[in-house]
């Protein structure tokens, strides 16, 4: 018995060419036909239902270009019946194995004794149903008795069949002609005598090195073309580490094999058939200078922190380059009161302090985190700038870590330096300034962070009606109403918990310190174990009372998404973006924001092709069987006043402090005057 990789596969092609919304201005591909690479949907959409299941099938038709290719990977039963099933081996993505508990045998499978439960020993009558064979995805659909389906059933909806040769890693050997794959490939004027075009793994195409980097891609594509075979990639599955180089971004990884400035393979094999339909129809052939079509600002988090450690050097040139339009500046004050960008108080959070000569200033403030930490104010600027950054990993806990080679590259900027390399970038369109902590830091330290960023504004001559556009961010009331002289600015309110409405007294509070607001992705799609349940009404209750709305955080990496957004963070933006016309986006990638906004299909109305319109929220959940379904959970409260309500800062008096040698900076120490509300609130 061989494996079923080795086998002459057929695929089943939808007869629709409805390529006027697939082809990028009807330029020609370099495809073999000239004509756009097809999205082959491998098993259907197997990326949320389970492989070669009705809903799988029909879910890729639904939201992928109009002549998508169903895969079909044929099977054959005892009976000889064609079935479409993921494996040879039925045990697993079926539940055969807990049906037939005795049914398991053991086959050479080229030349390997493999055990399982093989569709040749069953007939077709007693195939079992279909369920999730990928133990890192969802099996909430399980419960929905997928039953297997023949090759007939996938063909009610087909009109045509291609023939191809699948290829499996170069070592492994070919049956029919006892040669191995990398030597077949090495002599495609043979295949061509057989075939139409060949299937091998993305890897023949883009290899990586074994550190998950790009090495330059291999002749394979062009040396097929030139024979006349056509060249399918497979191995394309969003929720799969793939290159680094690609910052976890599928559709940038789709864009390398059909949008490089060489060739383009003539179609991908794709579990998230979404993604290429993305990429074909929306993104391919656009080039940098493609001008938005879309309203949201794109704001960094950190700069292009999912890059290079946030904050640096690096993470906004990077931001910059990447056409973001706010960059931000979390601000902190170290101990000689040198304003500075950092994303977080506690320098472990960011550098590489902890391993340090100063590891032994770690101590407990509960007015600023839980826990202990290394705060800025214990250090001078010189002794930061002595510091290694440390890029962020948010999601190191599923292995997946972001750009290793640079993950202590890069230098931390002043708040000047910062302002001034914004004013030089003409791509911006203003800056953002997170202020934190403020009151403690007034209170117990005698520093003040706001006279430290009205200073610096000043002294850049950001104050002037020339000047790019300023927002003045943070969770503390007390600290936007120090800005309520500067009417140029943009004070922007950041909620600081998960909430679902906003009472209307609490609105008309908002607006007397702040001009828009800043809210978490689950106050808008709440959910439940990774599934949306909804869409709450705070970006429209907001907006109506002419506050702009901005939502954080927006990443690549798919653990970040719910699964109703298929593992594509293209997808989650645009479902915010065209699904509730939030204002703004928060990210940490902005590269994907930019990008998004500059796609060929915004715009289209009710002809926006389905791969680029909004996720109907709550979608899934109707797909899971009540014995699958999560726990519900209470939902999200209402902001009321007292959340947003705070004393004002303690006023201050300046007590001149002596600059620390080789700084130009100035240093912001102030002496307390008693205020008998001036205590800090607790988020402060």
């Amino acid at each position: 018995m061989c494996d079923s990789r080795a086998r002459t596969l057929f695929l089943l092609l939808l007869h629709s060419v409805l390529l006027a919304l697939v082809s990028a201005q009807g330029s020609k591909w370099p495809t073999l036909s000239g004509n756009p690479p097809l999205v082959i949907a491998h098993g259907g959409f197997s990326g949320i239902f389970p492989d070669s299941s009705s809903y799988a099938y029909n879910l890729a038709l639904y939201v992928s270009v109009p002549n998508v290719v169903l895969w079909c990977d044929v099977q054959l039963t005892k009976d000889g019946v064609g079935i479409c099933a993921a494996d040879v081996k039925l045990d697993n993505a079926t539940d055969i194995g807990s049906i037939f508990k005795n049914g398991s045998k053991t086959y050479l499978l080229n030349g390997v004794p493999t055990k399982g439960w093989f569709s040749v020993d069953f007939t077709f009558q007693r195939a079992s149903n279909v369920i999730q064979g990928v133990f890192s995805r969802s099996n909430k659909f399980d419960g929905n008795g997928f039953q297997i389906l023949t090759v007939q059933d996938v063909a009610t909806i087909v009109q045509a069949t291609r023939f191809l040769v699948e290829h499996s890693g170069p070592t492994e050997i070919e049956p029919s002609t006892n040669q191995t794959y990398g030597s077949l490939l090495k002599n495609l004027t043979f295949i061509k005598t057989f075939a139409s075009g060949i299937l091998i793994p993305k890897a023949y195409i883009w290899p990586v090195d074994a550190t998950d980097y790009l090495l330059p891609h291999t002749s394979v594509v062009v040396d097929a073309h030139k024979v006349g075979l056509e060249v399918f990639a497979s191995d394309f599955a969003n929720d799969v580490p793939f290159s680094i180089s690609y910052s976890y971004d599928p559709i940038t990884e789709f864009l390398n094999y059909i949008d490089n400035g060489n060739f383009s393979v003539d179609g991908v094999l794709a579990d998230f058939p979404i993604t290429p339909s993305e990429a074909i129809g929306c993104f391919a052939h656009l080039g940098k200078n493609a001008k938005a079509q879309a309203k949201p600002l794109v704001i960094s988090k950190n700069g292009a922190s999912g890059d290079y450690p946030g904050c640096t050097d690096l993470s906004y040139a990077k931001a910059i380059d990447d056409l973001v339009d706010v960059l931000d500046c979390p601000v902190q004050l170290a101990k000689d009161g040198t304003p500075f960008c950092m994303s977080s108080i506690n320098l472990i959070d960011s550098t590489t302090v902890a391993q340090s000569s100063f590891s032994n200033l770690t101590r407990s403030i509960p007015a600023i985190k839980s826990g202990s930490g290394i705060f800025t104010f214990s250090l001078t600027w010189n002794q930061i700038q002595s510091l290694q950054p440390s890029i962020a990993n948010p999601y190191a806990g599923f292995r997946l870590f972001r750009n290793p080679k640079f993950k202590n590259a890069g230098k931390y900027l002043t708040l000047s330096e910062f302002l001034a390399l914004s004013k030089n970038a003409s791509s911006l369109t203003g800056v953002l300034i997170s202020i934190e902590n403020a009151a403690y830091l007034a209170e117990e330290l005698g520093l003040s962070v706001t006279q430290a960023v009205k200073d610096a504004l000043s002294k850049a001559n950001y104050d002037n009606k020339v000047a790019p556009r300023v927002m003045i961010q943070s969770r503390s009331s007390s600290v936007l109403m120090q800005f309520k002289d500067k009417t140029k600015y943009e004070r922007v309110y950041m909620v600081e918990e998960n909430i679902r409405d906003a009472l209307n007294s609490t609105v008309e509070d908002i607006k007397q310190f702040a001009d828009s607001v800043t809210v978490s992705k689950t106050s808008v799609f709440p959910e439940n174990m990774a599934f949306v349940t909804g869409v709450t009404d705070i970006v429209s209750k907001l907006q109506s009372f002419k506050l702009p709305v901005y939502v954080e955080t927006f990443s690549n990496e798919f653990v970040s998404q719910a699964w109703d957004f298929f593992s594509d963070a293209t997808v989650e933006i645009n479902s915010y973006v065209t699904g509730v016309n939030v204002d703004g986006v928060i990210t940490d990638f902005p590269k994907t924001a930019a990008r998004y906004k500059r796609n060929s299909c915004l715009g289209f109305g009710n002809s926006t092709p389905a791969y680029m319109t909004a996720v109907q929220p709550g979608s899934l959940i109707p797909f899971i069987t009540s014995e699958y379904l999560p726990l519900a959970e209470a939902p999200y409260r209402d902001l009321n006043n007292s959340d947003v309500v705070e004393p004002p800062l303690p006023p201050v008096t300046r007590a001149p402090t002596p600059r620390p040698a080789g700084s130009n900076s100035t240093a912001y120490r102030y002496s307390i005057i008693e205020h008998p509300t001036s205590k800090a609130a607790s988020r402060n």
